[in-house]
């Protein structure tokens, strides 16, 4: 006998309440408020400026933008997807890229030289990104040289990285990673060294460590860049088999184990699902981790009926909920939190920079320095090969 389908509000995905969470990581910052819905006049001139480009542009669109901009997408995914489909594509000459800064570095490093990727808003940026500097992992290696490890040490860095960071890892033999590849990841940096510097998410890092290589938490140390020698002593960094960058995702950071085991309490037999960007408690009480495609493909192959407690950006949480209402899907968090950069791109941005390039004018183009492109791409293109 089949469920019969519902409908899904935003007071059924926030299970937990709108209260605010003392608890949650440092540096997040969350006003509790929904985005505001742009102009619906605005619709009619986003189709005639994405009609009128046509084959000459093409519109990546991440799962954490807004539905107003995710219509308008021509390829749909997380940041390994979008990574691949710019890389793949050679006949467009514009890359409108719908996501925050790093991906549309990466998209620039990919594509050829002809083509030119836009970033609706510049100021869509990723905070985790900001907490690992050039300057900061520059010094951090020379430690590790000082220690004597720096030669055994292979970089891993994740895809929300700025292309400084990406070069430094292509230029110290290095790969680039996402949540859907960072297993492969990391034990391809373990078959190249004896240790992994792994930037810049920590829980990223420490989930995949030991809950996929088999690693323990005492093989694991956390590298604060704001403290001499990262806050470690040679004895520590020379045991450790993954250095963590002290980085975290201000989104999934939010999650907590309290949250988790208030929505087993609720929601009889729940199914919680979460991003490995998540907290470390979080994810191993969880029922199901995995990438955001993964998290997606999860609650599409889960049967009618089931309940869903899903850990990750909450514009993709809703648009899931919206998708299946024959399943109980909620948010995990007490609040209402977007990612407050992803969310600058907006329909708004997006129709002023099509309509500009109807116009011939491009605005807002990324371009990643030569220098740092060579290395960048020697990285990017190890984590395609993976």
């Amino acid at each position: 006998m089949s469920t019969p389908a519902r409908s899904t509000s935003l007071t059924d995905l926030l299970l937990l309440g709108q209260g605010r969470d003392l608890a949650s990581e440092r540096g997040v910052s969350c006003t509790g408020e929904l985005p505001e819905a742009s102009d619906p006049d605005l619709i009619s001139r986003a189709r005639a400026a994405r009609a009128a480009l046509g084959d000459r542009a093409l519109v990546l669109g991440h799962h954490y933008q807004r539905d107003e901009v995710i219509e308008f997408a021509d390829v749909t995914g997380d940041s390994f997807k979008l990574a691949q489909a710019a890389a793949a594509q050679s006949n467009a000459e514009y890359i409108i890229f719908c996501g925050v800064h790093f991906m549309a570095e990466s998209a620039d490093i990919l594509t050829s030289n002809k083509q030119k990727v836009i970033l609706p808003d510049l100021a869509a940026g990723c905070s985790m990104a900001d907490m690992a500097t050039a300057n900061q992992v520059t010094q951090c290696w020379k430690d590790l040289e000082e220690v004597g490890v720096a030669d055994k040490t292979i970089p891993v860095t994740y895809m929300n990285s700025s292309a400084a960071i990406k070069s430094f890892t292509g230029e110290h033999g290095g790969t680039i990673c996402t949540s859907s590849n960072a297993k492969k990841s990391m034990e391809w940096a373990l078959s190249k060294g004896e240790k992994i510097l792994f930037l810049p998410d920590q829980h990223l890092g420490r989930n995949t460590a030991v809950l996929s290589l088999g690693l323990t938490l005492d093989d694991c140390v956390l590298w604060n860049p704001w403290k001499p020698m990262g806050g470690l002593t040679p004895e520590e960094i020379r045991g450790a088999k993954v250095i963590l960058w002290r980085g975290h995702c201000s989104v999934h950071g939010r999650f907590t184990l309290e949250s988790v085991n208030e929505v087993r309490k609720q929601v009889p037999g729940v199914k919680v699902l979460v991003h490995p960007e998540c907290q470390h408690e979080v994810v191993a009480a969880a029922d199901v981790v995995g990438s955001t495609e993964m998290i997606i493909k999860t609650v599409e192959q889960s049967p009618a009926g089931s309940a869903w407690a899903i850990g990750t950006e909450l514009n993709l949480v809703s648009r899931l909920a919206k998708a299946h209402p024959d399943k109980k899907i909620v948010f995990l968090d007490k609040t209402v939190c977007y990612c407050s950069t992803m969310n600058r791109i907006d329909l708004p941005h997006l129709v002023w920079a099509m309509e500009s390039l109807v116009d011939g004018h491009v605005v807002n183009q990324i371009s990643v320095a030569p220098e740092v492109a060579k290395y960048s791409k020697l990285a990017l293109e190890q984590m395609l090969a993976l």
